[in-house]
């Protein structure tokens, strides 16, 4: 996949007190996550996903989610994944990857499997009972800005883009806004990354609930994800 125009961009450094190596997993933590989130400007399109270790259970729990003005929502919630490999996640007619091509400067994240469309959002945090259809997604992440400090771990702007395999078709994704976070502790739990939204926001909206009641609901502001108030 052909690169954006920030790939000329030199690559960054590690946040204070970090380093390349921190990009990946931390052997031994209680908890430990990635998200990827983008959008575009006029929120016409937008999707997450988030990778999350449990560490003392020694399982994942993985979600992605896609918003496209006018559509159902798309969304996978898988849970109780036990990994084969650090960063690939399988199980039955499921796949997900994410690779960290040149840390802190570019990943790749992928899946193939099976989606829920949803007419209704709130139905993410009830049964999920929806249009079950294939798909499969190829997204590279660009680092356009240096990674940031945050509680429990890091954050860092950049851009998306890539293709997602949908029934109807395939959705180019031209280089729109994006930030990834990956965060770990090595005791308690590991809170939301999402702050709770501005009054105001997008109408764009996506939850997932996972097992133990686990759940976020999510809205669109114009800097990203958040959770949504209730």
């Amino acid at each position: 996949m052909s690169s954006p125009n920030q790939s000329t961009s030199p690559r960054f450094a590690p946040p204070d007190g970090l380093a390349t190596t921190d990009e990946h997993r931390h052997v031994g933590t209680a908890a430990e996550e990635w998200t990827f989130e983008w959008w575009s400007d006029d929120g016409s399109i937008a999707g997450v996903t988030q990778c999350r270790w449990e560490g003392r259970r020694n399982w994942a729990e993985y979600a992605w989610g896609l918003h496209r003005r006018g559509r159902p929502i798309m969304q996978i919630v898988q849970s109780a994944i036990r990994p084969r490999e650090p960063m690939i996640l399988k199980a039955p007619g499921f796949w997900a990857e994410y690779v960290c091509e040149s840390a802190f400067d570019q990943w790749t994240i992928g899946n193939e499997t099976h989606a829920v469309e949803l007419d209704d959002v709130d139905e993410a945090l009830g049964r999920a009972y929806g249009n079950v259809v294939p798909m499969a997604s190829d997204l590279e992440w660009y680092a356009t800005a240096e990674p940031e400090r945050m509680l429990n771990g890091y954050r860092q702007e950049g851009v998306i883009v890539g293709d997602i395999e949908t029934v109807e078709g395939v959705v180019v994704i031209k280089e729109i806004r994006s930030v990834r976070t990956h965060r770990w502790v090595s005791a308690g739990p590991l809170p939301s990354v999402w702050e709770p939204a501005p009054v105001a926001h997008w109408p764009a909206r996506l939850a997932f609930r996972f097992d133990g009641d686990r759940a976020h609901d999510l809205v669109l502001t114009p800097d990203g994800w958040a959770e949504r108030g209730h």
